[in-house]
């Protein structure tokens, strides 16, 4: 039989990719497969509108990730820029060394810098203009994630941005079926709709934020089924 889902509330079910013995190269994959989904169900183009939400018309700029994994975030970032002449560096910083070392190696990015460290634990010398997390959020209880936000404003001098997953029973059960089919992961397989259970209602969000004590705030809705959070500083 399979388990019930309810998704009312959010799964605090551990991922398979929280844990600390996943051998690297099922990391890998995990990330190569999901740097697919997100070209193709729109979640670098969400990461994108974020960024560019808080970029306004400024020539320069330095972004940084938390839980950036193997870079390709931070890599469609840089891609934009030098489409349209924006000076761009960028600090990724993931708890797990091999992730900093499959994004130096994969991704020759001249002005970046990549710290494999707990983000909760990094000191800037100058703060970042923007911090940004795609598809960590859910990794984390609503406690931590209250820090977290927080932790985020405090270190980046025009605002932050968040791309993160829906709580939905359609995205939930479609996921299952397309990753049961196409995925050769089976961290992803199992992972995936894991993380739509441990994703987010919008109000879950508004709710976040104002026990964060932030209040320059939108969440937006983005597809597929994806919640976009933007954080600006007050002119």
């Amino acid at each position: 039989m399979h388990e019930a889902i309810n998704l009312r509330h959010r799964s605090y079910k551990k991922e398979l990719l929280d844990k600390n013995d996943i051998p690297f190269e099922d990391i890998r994959r995990n990330m190569q497969e999901l740097n697919t989904i997100n070209t193709w169900l729109g979640g670098h183009a969400i990461t994108i509108a974020g960024f560019k939400k808080l970029l306004d018309k400024k020539k320069s700029i330095h972004v940084c990730e938390i839980g950036c994994g193997d870079g390709n975030n931070l890599y469609q970032l840089y891609k934009w820029c030098k489409k349209n002449n924006i000076q761009f560096s960028c600090t990724g910083i993931d708890i797990k060394r091999e992730c900093i070392e499959t994004a130096q190696q994969d991704y020759k990015i001249e002005t970046a810098q990549w710290i494999a460290q707990d983000y909760k634990t990094v000191v800037f010398k100058t703060n970042p203009d923007i911090i940004f997390s795609s598809l960590f959020c859910h990794h984390f209880t609503d406690e931590e994630l209250v820090f977290q936000l927080q932790w985020m404003q405090q270190n980046s001098s025009l605002g932050f941005f968040i791309n993160d997953l829906q709580r939905n029973w359609f995205a939930y059960h479609s996921i299952k079926i397309i990753t049961k089919l196409f995925s050769s992961s089976y961290l992803v397989k199992n992972d995936a709709p894991l993380s739509v259970a441990r994703g987010f209602y919008k109000n879950e969000w508004k709710d976040l934020l104002q026990k964060a004590g932030l209040k320059n705030y939108i969440v937006e809705w983005k597809w597929a089924f994806r919640y976009l959070i933007i954080y600006k500083y007050a002119n």
